[in-house]
């Protein structure tokens, strides 16, 4: 399995990095793919590319959250530190409407520049969309870009997940552990999301699946996403890694 999304670089990490990531090849995790955030995160992330190389993949982006007075140097950083090659993804960016509005012009700005920075570089984005679907929609349809990519930590409904791909069809939603919470409205509508159109990822340390729920997440318990999509989908768990690892491969060219 791919873990399209994992912050395993994230200070949670740091008492037992190593028990963390031998679980996490116990459980089949085969590579991990490392959203960036900001500047504050990013060498943490770096070393930690250089220490798993070939294993775990990072990208570079600034979170949305993470965009406030000082947008401008931490856009600059992206630029100033992207290498072609170094990185699979341009993410985790978007639009989140949760936390604060505050900066929220700001974070369209910051959203629709690094759509086009990496649609010039041929790269696959990585999409935090948090009550925020129809700002994320206006800014797709303002840059332009035939783009591709994941919808992280997808939250939609299975009307949100037809216009993607009616509108935007390069994209995958990315399902984590949220799938395996009681009454979870995802749940009730995996069933016809094709299996071509999904990603595994967990965003540990966070978002942690039943029955950890409540605990620090970890690549590992992708496991359990993975075994509830199957059931949902009334697959096995062989084929459900299967297609989605695939798809994983393709989209970030591991």
């Amino acid at each position: 399995m791919i873990d399209t999304h994992s912050h395993i670089y994230d200070e949670a990490y740091d008492e037992d990095f190593n028990d963390v990531l031998q679980r996490a090849k116990d459980a089949g995790v085969g590579k991990m793919v490392m959203p960036g955030i900001d500047s504050k995160c990013h060498d943490r992330m770096m070393e930690c590319a250089r220490k798993l190389e070939g294993y775990a993949y990072p990208a570079i982006g600034l979170h949305p959250t993470s965009v406030d007075q000082s947008w401008r140097d931490e856009l600059q950083f992206v630029w100033d530190n992207y290498r072609p090659g170094d990185f699979v993804a341009i993410g985790e960016i978007g639009l989140d409407e949760y936390w604060s509005k505050d900066f929220l012009e700001e974070q369209k700005r910051v959203f629709e520049d690094q759509l086009t920075f990496a649609w010039e570089r041929d790269l696959p984005v990585i999409i935090h969309a948090r009550n925020a679907t129809e700002d994320i929609f206006d800014c797709l349809d303002r840059v332009g870009k035939t783009l591709r990519g994941v919808f992280h930590a997808f939250s939609g409904s299975y009307e949100t997940y037809c216009r993607i791909k009616k509108s935007y069809g390069g994209f995958k939603i990315g399902v984590g552990g949220v799938v395996t919470y009681k009454n979870s409205h995802l749940a009730a509508f995996m069933d016809k999301v094709p299996l071509e159109d999904i990603l595994l990822e967990t965003d540990a340390p966070w978002l942690t699946p039943v029955p950890f729920r409540g605990k620090r997440n970890e690549s590992a318990y992708i496991r359990y996403t993975a075994q509830k999509l199957a059931e949902l989908k009334g697959l096995s768990i062989e084929e459900t890694d299967a297609v989605t690892t695939d798809n994983a491969i393709k989209i970030f060219g591991l």
